[in-house]
């Protein structure tokens, strides 16, 4: 893994990016991508050797959730707000269906790999409350 010769910023230069762009709110993908595009960053793990979620962890400023699980809860509750004014949609329930076996696969996954507590179970009215 060597760095590209064309990027011009340091290891700590890209790490200082990286902790400005999470107080400005901004989540992991989205800082990937101005690196990418603004700073012709290609990849932070292939110019630091960490990923953007391990140098977050590592100064204490990573999110209690992985940002795809949180993407998936935030998709199923906007499925089941919408199924509550239109109960009839057949192809919105069979949505919310696929999007929840995702999440429990996915918490499964989270559990085994230790990001998540063991014993850690979706349950949508929890969920509605930890997204809003």
């Amino acid at each position: 893994m060597t760095k590209p010769n064309w990027v011009d910023y340091s290891n700590e230069e890209i790490e200082e990016m990286i902790l400005k762009f999470t107080r400005e709110g901004k989540s992991t993908s989205e800082i990937g991508i101005i690196l990418r595009d603004t700073y012709g960053i290609p990849s932070v793990k292939e110019v630091t050797g960490e990923r953007i979620n391990q140098i977050l962890k590592r100064n204490g400023q990573a999110k209690e959730y992985p940002e795809d699980l949180m993407n998936l809860i935030k998709r199923a509750i906007n499925i089941r707000d919408h199924l509550t004014e239109n109960p009839k949609d057949m192809h919105s329930k069979r949505g919310l269906t696929i999007i929840e076996s995702r999440i429990r696969k996915l918490g499964s996954y989270y559990v085994d790999d230790g990001v998540l507590p063991e014993g850690w179970r979706y349950d949508p009215q929890e969920a509605a409350l930890l997204v809003k």
